[in-house]
């Protein structure tokens, strides 16, 4: 019996689709005035004679059937009979409006599709995000990001699809532009997306987070805010400094302190060796004012041995002594200390370049053997009465001065 009414069923529904088709098809051939009428005439037609084969159906069905089963058979084929009925009027309606509307219509029932499947996206994103604000707080992050990728992915295909379907109907010209407008629009609703789920998480925060959010961003303007008045200070420190170097180059400077002990040296040097035993005396201001002494070449050695053993004076330490080609001239540069008061001096003396002597200094000073070695060894500066004046960095077969300023190597290649 089962099988039976099964193939019943099959062959009703069949024979009526056979007829919906061939009413729709004898409809296609009417003006299009008549259309209309002949298609509600079909699907009137077609609608009463699924109910009368429903009926038909369920009266059979009655007859071998008890009660109860009568019922339920009733109203399955009632609904099964709805249903029908309901998908072939909106077949038909499809249809007729696409044999009826023209293109510009057609653009608009598309739009009308997009925006009805972009609002069906909406409600769906929504609906998840509703679902997902009932899950426990671990799950919600993970719900937002899965909804979040669905509904961009779901947005990205459907700009694709409207894209596709718009390429297959437009010129190029408008296909680019048709392309602009979909990426326009993606990326828009992806950011709106971001914000709104920024915004969500936001709203989620617990207070202490809040807080500590807050005070990151005040600490981080406060930092900004003291780094530009560092600046600033020291901005306008550099200022000041260049100002105040500007007024010390044009205004005349002060006296040194060290300018008294400078002048009872020159004056006890003087009253020994005489007025000229002195080329030059001054503050050197380049060298944290060190007094300075110009000697000749004749009377060097004697105010070296006055500043070591007058008991005024008693410079009994030599720090440094070097030489330099000035290419004009030669010179000697002796730094001394006395530590009896607590004052340094230096003392210079001028040589002629091409003949470059003058005494030692060993005899005064045991320190200064070595640096006296070392001036002879790169500058050529005979140093007489020198123990042992030899060169020290060179050999002896060596040729030429390395410091002195027109060396040229002997053998260039080496």
């Amino acid at each position: 019996m089962d099988i039976a009414k099964q193939k019943a069923a099959a062959a009703a529904k069949a024979k009526a689709a056979a007829l919906a088709k061939k009413q729709v098809k004898e409809a296609a051939e009417k003006p299009e005035g008549d259309m209309d009428i002949a298609k509600q005439k079909a699907a009137a037609a077609a609608k009463a004679k699924a109910a009368a084969l429903a009926r038909k159906q369920a009266k059979e069905e009655a007859g071998e059937k008890p009660e109860v089963d009568m019922d339920i058979a009733k109203q399955k084929a009632a609904a099964a009979a709805k249903a029908k009925a309901v998908a072939m009027a909106k077949k038909q309606a499809k249809e007729e409006e696409a044999a009826e509307k023209p293109e510009g219509e057609m653009d608009i029932a598309k739009q009308k599709a997009a925006a009805a499947a972009k609002a069906k996206a909406a409600a769906l994103a929504k609906k998840q995000a509703k679902a997902a604000a009932e899950k426990p707080e671990v799950d919600m992050d993970i719900a937002k990001q899965k909804a979040a990728a669905a509904a961009k992915a779901k947005a990205a295909a459907l700009a694709r699809k409207q894209a596709k379907e718009e390429a297959g109907e437009k010129p190029e010209g408008e296909i680019d532009a048709a392309k602009q407008k979909a990426a326009a629009a993606a990326k828009a609703k992806a950011a709106a997306l971001a914000r709104k789920k920024a915004k969500e998480e936001a709203g989620e925060k617990p207070e202490v987070d809040m807080g500590i959010a807050k005070q990151k961003a005040a600490a981080a303007a406060k930092a900004k805010a003291a780094a530009a008045a560092k600046a600033k200070a020291a901005a306008a420190a550099k200022n000041r400094t260049a100002a105040q170097e500007s007024e010390e180059a044009d205004t005349p400077s002060d006296i040194s302190p060290n300018q008294s002990k400078l002048d009872q040296i020159v004056s006890a040097i003087e009253s020994h060796l005489g007025q000229g035993a002195l080329l030059e005396n001054y503050i050197n201001r380049l060298s944290k004012d060190v007094p300075t002494l110009v000697a000749n070449p004749d009377t060097y050695f004697s105010i070296a041995k006055f500043l070591r053993y007058d008991e005024r004076l008693d410079f009994s330490y030599l720090s440094e002594l070097h030489g330099t080609d000035f290419e004009s001239h030669m010179e000697i540069y002796v730094h001394l200390h006395s530590f009896k008061m607590n004052q340094s001096v230096a003392l210079k003396v001028k040589l002629d370049r091409d003949t470059p002597v003058i005494p030692s200094l060993v005899p005064l000073w045991s320190g200064a053997n070595w640096p006296e070695c070392e001036a002879y060894d790169l500058l050529g500066i005979n140093f007489y009465e020198h123990p042992d004046l030899k060169r020290i960095l060179l050999g002896e077969d060596w040729k030429g001065y390395p410091l002195r300023k027109d060396y040229e190597p002997y053998d260039v290649e080496v």
